[in-house]
């Protein structure tokens, strides 16, 4: 490790919360495959190409994810029964409404940036800006597409909630 100028020790929280939350993003990506492809109705044109958009965010950040950790030289989990095991989210059925499928994904969205500020948390620790300058991104990204998502929710006379 002496490349990064980290304590592995240190590191190993960082890695093993990255490794949660590589293990998250899987679910979540086969979640958006899952509805990208079952989704039916009026808002068939619409959120199809949303969740291919999402899908197609969210296999960048995994490989990204994964690469942090062998940056860090640790092994990422890569097989579907570890991330099973170890997300914060579950899966889901495949033939739900359209906004039943936007409001599972903001919930599993506040279950991943809870995530990723745990990771910062850790690499805050270990004096890994690397990782924490990577979520500070990814945060940013998944909450301006919350905001999205949650405005797709909302009808036209809703007024915005307060924070």
């Amino acid at each position: 490790m002496n490349y990064l100028n980290l304590d592995k020790k240190k590191v190993t929280n960082t890695a093993k919360e990255l490794n949660v939350l590589l293990a998250d993003y899987h679910i979540y990506y086969q979640k958006l495959r899952n509805f990208h492809w079952n989704i039916v109705g009026r808002h068939f044109f619409d959120l199809h190409v949303k969740f291919e958009e999402m899908y197609d965010d969210a296999k960048l950040k995994i490989d990204e994810i994964a690469e942090r950790i062998l940056t860090l030289r640790f092994q990422p989990v890569s097989n579907f029964s570890e991330y099973l095991k170890n997300s914060n989210l579950s899966e889901s059925p495949s033939e739900i409404k359209d906004l039943e499928m936007v409001k599972l994904l903001l919930k599993d969205h506040g279950s991943i940036l809870k995530q990723m500020r745990t990771v910062i948390e850790k690499a805050d620790d270990a004096g890994d800006e690397g990782t924490i300058d990577l979520m500070g991104g990814y945060i940013a990204d998944l909450e301006k597409t919350s905001w999205m998502l949650d405005a797709w929710t909302m009808s036209a006379t809703d007024t915005h909630p307060e924070a």
